[in-house]
């Protein structure tokens, strides 16, 4: 199905270790589709941040927001469709909103912070399609243990058990444009070709009506 025509905005969305940026990449090769991937591996932040949240909870957001903004441009003037790794708006609801409520984040710094994302959002237009991955706490734990990252050692159980509630009330509520929900947790779409097809057929179901 790689040559079907696609709409110019797809957006995977998803808590730490759901799977998001394999999904973008597999999608993107599969499809020909530009893949924007999240700005973690060059972010100067984040490491600092998993050792001391409350000291880097701003800078960090302030510069997720930033980057996905650059991203949003990007996607407005591309003539090409583009599939994207987290969008602006879970910067903002789930993660911001989970560090003002945890203390990490102080309210005169979250409504300066949301106060920008608010601005940014305001001209850029939600994606053709949103795919949430939904998965439990252990199987985020479980992949997040595999892909090995150092600093992410320090996430703890019950930060991903507040992102996860907020992701199900973000969604639950999300009425920009179309929502696919993929449950993963008895799917293995990285090595799985069975797997990896029952994806595709949703998706092109949702976006070309097939099926």
């Amino acid at each position: 199905m790689s040559s079907i025509q696609a709409p110019r905005h797809i957006a995977i969305a998803g808590n730490i270790g759901a799977g998001k940026t394999t999904l973008v990449q597999k999608l993107a090769a599969h499809y020909r589709w530009k893949a924007l991937l999240e700005a973690v591996d060059h972010n100067p932040y984040l490491e600092d941040f998993y050792e001391d949240m409350k000291a880097w909870a701003f800078p960090l957001q302030i510069f997720f927001l930033h980057s996905r903004f650059n991203q949003m441009i990007e996607i407005r003037r591309s003539p090409q469709t583009i599939i994207q790794d987290r969008t602006i708006h879970e910067d903002a609801h789930i993660f911001a909103r989970n560090l003002r409520e945890s203390g990490y984040l102080s309210e005169r710094d979250y409504q300066n912070y949301f106060s920008l994302y608010q601005s940014m959002s305001s001209v850029v237009e939600p994606p053709d399609l949103l795919i949430y991955l939904r998965a439990s706490v252990p199987r985020l734990i479980e992949q997040i243990a595999r892909r090995g990252r150092a600093y992410e050692s320090a996430i703890s159980i019950g930060y991903l058990q507040d992102l996860n509630r907020l992701y199900e009330e973000w969604i639950a509520g999300y009425t920009d444009g179309k929502v696919m929900i993929i449950d993963i947790e008895h799917l293995n779409y990285l090595d799985d070709a069975e797997d990896f097809g029952k994806i595709l057929q949703r998706i092109e179901g949702e976006l070309f009506g097939l099926f």
